[in-house]
């Protein structure tokens, strides 16, 4: 998500619960110290390898069961998709361009956090802890397709459903 400034806000949300994790992006060091050349730093100081990293980092709080694969837009700021799939073992797969449908359960997602980071806001002033308290909030938040559950009762629920078929019985 894109805000004020070129602020950047990154979002990861697990399909088919909506679990969604919030990426708190700073700033790289040194950024708008000097002025930009037409060949110059990434995109509002969030080069490639950062989001990466920092995208890397966020999938790993969660059973990599779920992160079998992600789906990426196309920006430069996630071009450094082969190195965060051969780290995190998460494959990358590409939405066709100007194809925001591929994207559905992302886009939808991103369309909620505007009510809480509204078009114009620089998101870069908010910290980790308070983008923290919006994913909660938003997995707590209880959503029609999911037959009025929340996200955090669904990502549950199938947690518990995979530890119970993958305990061997005895008798």
């Amino acid at each position: 998500m894109i805000g004020l400034d070129r602020s950047v806000m990154g979002t990861l949300v697990e399909r088919s619960s909506r679990f969604t994790m919030l990426v708190h992006l700073s700033r790289d060091t040194g950024y708008g110290v000097t002025p930009r050349t037409k060949i110059g730093p990434a995109l509002a100081g969030y080069g490639a390898i950062t989001m990466a990293n920092a995208l890397k980092q966020t999938v790993t709080k969660l059973p990599g069961h779920l992160w079998r694969s992600s789906t990426w837009d196309r920006g430069k700021e996630l071009s450094d998709h082969a190195r965060f799939t051969i780290e995190s073992g998460v494959k990358v797969c590409f939405a066709d361009p100007h194809s925001p449908w591929q994207r559905g359960t992302n886009e939808n997602t991103n369309g909620l956090l505007r009510q809480y980071f509204p078009k114009g806001t620089d998101l870069s002033r908010w910290s980790e802890q308070e983008l923290q308290v919006v994913a909660l909030t938003l997995n707590n938040r209880p959503r029609k397709t999911l037959g009025w559950k929340t996200p955090a009762e669904r990502l549950d629920e199938h947690l518990r459903s995979v530890a119970q078929t993958g305990v061997a019985t005895t008798g």
